[in-house]
């Protein structure tokens, strides 16, 4: 549960209080608290401008915790972010259950940080998922914002914060409490709760249509509780139908092609593309966004048995593509492959998929950055453009058809990778775009911003539910 927002006439007397304030060489005379602020940045040699580089702390006089940043909107959002996230933390490392927000500046430098500073709120004020014997953190309660009146500018933040937050707490569960049978019951709840059309596709129903690619994944498991999630939101003003793709491997062992323990571990996030998908239908949702939207979950394990598929079978795709496997760790492109044919075939006018897909994406880029390829320069650039928008960045590869000439192969219609792992990211989509019919407007995103230690620009957890925003953004857009 996000945390209440109320907006105050005069300055909030609670315990644990943040000002904003615009970057200048000089203190405002207005500025809450200004004797104690001047005090500080005497006694650290600091000059008022290095605000905008590191927020600083003091307790008031009533005991009170203040903090004060500066934000320099000359910069990116995603700067801007960080500054906020830095200053937030100063105040929710006590664990407060109420926090008071005061902006300062002209009306928009006003409005902007008030959004910054109650969506980081909001998206940090909620512990995430831990399994301890005492769990002393506490949610926050409440927001009280002091300098911005309007209230109806933060619904579609709130909704955004929710998306963002299903995302990582799904991510986060060990997966021993997400195997797909598990995920699948959660996904009913969801769709219940918030009246998503909900159907599935098990393995016996797979089998049935042909689907050899994600079948071949999901045979290792003991139990066949794999399947792809269908869920579909309707608007009644809506023009255009969007498709979202998620790759939800709830653990990967790496299959025969067995992981190294420092590669296996945290690899029940490897569902983290499925999280983001229902991040954005949820914000979407609850924002109400004039856009249908069909989300489409491929949600199964990459386990090692006796069925396990192997190095040099070969398998037969849902449109009929045979797929000679090279390397059973490429095991989200194969369950990929069958969903975005399932998702492509009901002709969206645009879809958009999200994987926690290649290690040479994070190669890259690292996890400050996710990569974005697809199948229209114009949805690249708009792509690129959101994501400065919106601080989650991308940063888009090419797709030209001569990579392809890797994947030829002598016994099948093409090889699932390479063993030489080289351009992996960019092999991976040649390889998914084999399986996006009617040539729908498509975007692929490799989630490599999908952890990154310290926090992302304004999210503080190492899971950052990187996508929620951006998909929300182009799904706006």
């Amino acid at each position: 549960m996000l945390a209440q927002l109320t907006l105050s006439q005069t300055l909030p007397s609670t315990m644990h209080l943040l000002v904003l304030l615009p970057r200048d060489k000089t203190l405002p005379k207005n500025v809450p608290h200004g004797d104690l602020l001047a005090a500080v940045l005497k006694r650290r040699e600091m000059k008022t401008d290095e605000l905008a580089k590191s927020p600083v702390s003091a307790n008031a006089g009533n005991g009170a915790l203040v903090a004060w940043a500066m934000l320099d909107f000359d910069k990116n959002t995603f700067a801007l972010q960080a500054q906020v996230r830095k200053a937030l933390q100063l105040l929710l490392e006590e664990k407060p259950g109420d926090i008071a927000i005061a902006v300062l500046g002209d009306a928009a430098q006003r409005k902007r940080a008030a959004e910054l500073a109650v969506y980081g709120a909001w998206v940090n004020g909620t512990p995430l998922p831990v399994h301890k014997k005492k769990d002393e953190r506490k949610p926050l309660q409440k927001i009280e914002l002091y300098g911005y009146a309007d209230k109806k500018a933060f619904d579609g933040l709130r909704a955004q914060a929710a998306g963002n937050l299903l995302c990582r707490e799904l991510t986060v569960l060990p997966p021993n409490e997400l195997t797909p049978g598990m995920y699948r019951e959660r996904i009913k709840n969801l769709a219940r709760d918030n009246g998503w059309k909900y159907a599935e596709f098990n393995l016996k129903k797979l089998r049935k249509l042909g689907a050899g690619a994600f079948v071949a994944v999901a045979q290792g498991s003991e139990t066949e509780d794999a399947a792809i999630v269908h869920l579909g939101y309707r608007h009644p003003k809506a023009k255009q139908t969007v498709a979202l793709v998620g790759k939800g491997i709830c653990f990967d062992t790496g299959g025969h092609n067995l992981k190294p323990s420092r590669y296996m571990h945290n690899m029940h996030e490897d569902m983290n593309g499925s999280a983001v998908a229902l991040g954005i239908l949820l914000a979407a949702t609850q924002s109400k966004l004039p856009v249908n939207i069909d989300c489409w979950l491929a949600l199964a394990q990459n386990h090692i048995s006796p069925k396990a598929y192997k190095q040099n079978d070969i398998v037969t795709a849902l449109n009929g593509t045979t797929i000679e496997v090279m390397h059973t760790d490429a095991e989200g492109r194969m369950v990929l492959a069958d969903t975005l044919t399932l998702a492509s075939r009901a002709k969206p006018e645009l879809m958009l998929d999200f994987a926690t897909l290649t290690g040479s994406m994070a190669t890259a880029l690292g996890a400050r950055y996710s990569g974005v390829l697809g199948n229209r320069d114009e949805l690249l650039q708009r792509a690129v453009n959101i994501g400065k928008q919106c601080g989650e960045r991308l940063c888009a590869f090419p797709l030209d058809e001569d990579y392809e000439v890797a994947l030829d192969s002598k016994v099948a219609d093409i090889k699932q990778c390479t063993l030489e792992g080289e351009a992996d990211h960019i092999l991976a989509t040649r390889f998914l775009k084999r399986f996006v019919e009617h040539d729908v407007p498509w975007l692929h995103v490799d989630l490599s911003a999908s952890r990154c230690e310290g926090g992302l620009g304004i999210v503080a957890s190492e899971v950052t539910g990187f996508g929620v925003a951006w998909g929300l953004g182009m799904l706006r857009s």
